[in-house]
């Protein structure tokens, strides 16, 4: 039986497969959004198991364990990590026509040399095998990203981070890939949230000074984003379940921090006019600087009130919200570029039912120069896999400039997450061979294969300036 992974998987034109193992493949990877530990890059942490590097936190595998009835004990509860790996083995052969299915496929291919399909008859075997594997050194943290040919990573850090293992990695002169931070201020825009007076509390002692007025919360943000930018920090992001923007003068705002200080409950305006103004401010920073400002707007978090309060966030219950965006967002994009303060942004979206409402968004900000200074992201999150990357591609291609799109990302916990920019380029060459043989774009391959390499590597080096 023909292995799933092979030269060929899902390149399904001689097109495609040119595009991809003379353009793409062996190009390396800019993961400009993910969620690696930076204290386990710096330590250069080594893994117990392939339950802990494959199975740890990877909330995708958690939901389709827990659907296919497997009890949480074995999910994120004590069970060992054979135990739990045993479990994954039973469900993954039914995870066929998830994305799941293949991520697993390529992970194992990719980096434990594993081309049968892993099931209940020989996990044991594989389990065995893969840990063998994973006591050598090319195995931890640094050398997954090192065999995965990664330039350049940027982690996801709170304004309160003193970003020491940022340090720490930066003069580690062995350990070739760049690795800095991104100013994730979501905490401070949630006034709204239980925790936001502790959070003002911790940013006080960052900052070195009381935070009792919206004046010092905002500067205090400020001067934490000139701290990142020491320390190598060129991108922000955030994260929007409701998009707001609602402008307010500053006696109102004033007004506002010191109520919910005090105690008071806010109304849903008076947050968006808190959160709105915090935003104008920070995104006119990012552009002094040069930064890209990422926004992901459109999921719903912690929908199951029992499960947050037994397992906490990120767990793996969070969903697709269907709010609508458009005027919150283009008024956002507006508000900063009435005065020139637009700074590059890449805004991602959750529901693909809005995608073309994004991507045409997208082309009534652009200019300044840059190419492609406003970009429609890659399938974010539930849409990271085969129909969702087609759709946004599709929309982007249809309109806005496909060619000046800067690619895909792992937006990931895990290590083993980089075979999804493979996943990803072939993909995209299937796609563009498609168009080929469907007499839809000219049979000159090496000038698609030029567009291939941009939008897998080179846009986003010269967009993120990287050099």
């Amino acid at each position: 039986m023909k292995a799933l992974i092979h030269e060929d998987f899902l390149l399904q034109s001689e097109e495609a497969r040119i595009l991809y193992h003379e353009f793409a493949k062996d190009l390396p990877i800019i993961d400009y959004h993910c969620h690696l530990d930076p204290q386990a890059i710096a330590e250069d942490k080594r893994f117990n198991s392939i339950t802990e590097v494959w199975l740890g936190g990877d909330h995708y595998k958690w939901r389709a364990l827990r659907t296919f009835g497997v009890e949480e004990n074995y999910i994120t509860g004590p069970a060992s990590d054979e135990e739990k790996f045993a479990k994954w083995s039973e469900v993954l052969p039914f995870t066929v026509g998830n994305p799941l299915f293949h991520w697993s496929a390529l992970e194992l291919k990719r980096y434990f040399g594993v081309e049968e399909q892993l099931n209940s008859q020989n996990w044991r075997e594989i389990y065995e095998h893969c840990n063998t594997l994973i006591a050598d050194k090319g195995f931890s943290a640094q050398g997954l990203i090192t065999r995965s040919n990664v330039k350049w990573i940027c982690t996801t850090d709170d304004p309160v981070d003193d970003l020491r293992y940022h340090g720490q990695i930066s003069g580690q002169q062995a350990f070739k890939t760049g690795v800095t931070p991104t100013f994730r201020p979501d905490k401070a825009l949630l006034i709204e949230a239980e925790t936001f007076p502790g959070y003002v509390s911790s940013l006080e002692q960052v900052a070195g000074y009381p935070i009792t007025s919206f004046a010092l919360m905002e500067r205090a943000l400020l001067e934490r984003i000139e701290y990142f930018h020491r320390q190598g920090c060129m991108i922000s992001d955030h994260g929007f379940s409701h998009l707001p923007y609602e402008e307010a003068p500053a006696s109102v705002l004033e007004d506002i921090f010191s109520r919910r200080l005090g105690g008071d409950n806010l109304s849903r305006l008076e947050c968006d006019q808190y959160a709105t103004a915090l935003l104008l401010a920070m995104g006119r920073k990012y552009a002094a600087h040069g930064w890209t400002m990422q926004l992901h707007i459109g999921a719903i978090r912690n929908p199951n009130t029992r499960r947050f309060r037994e397992l906490g966030p990120d767990t793996g219950f969070d969903t697709i919200g269907d709010n609508s965006y458009a005027d919150r967002l283009y008024k956002l994009l507006d508000g900063l570029d009435r005065t020139g303060e637009l700074p590059k942004t890449i805004i991602y979206n959750l529901n693909a039912a809005q995608n073309d409402v994004l991507a045409a968004m997208i082309g009534s900000f652009q200019g300044d120069g840059i190419k492609g200074k406003i970009q429609f992201g890659s399938g974010w999150w539930y849409n990271d896999q085969k129909d969702g990357m087609i759709k946004q591609l599709t929309s982007l291609s249809n309109l806005g400039l496909l060619s000046c799109f800067v690619g895909m990302l792992t937006d990931s916990r895990s290590f083993l997450s980089y075979t999804r920019h493979e996943y990803f380029r072939r993909i995209l060459c299937n796609l563009i061979g498609g168009w080929v043989v469907n007499g839809e774009a000219p049979r000159d391959l090496p000038f698609l294969g030029r567009i291939v390499q941009d939008i897998c590597f080179h846009n986003a080096d010269r967009y993120f300036e990287l050099g």
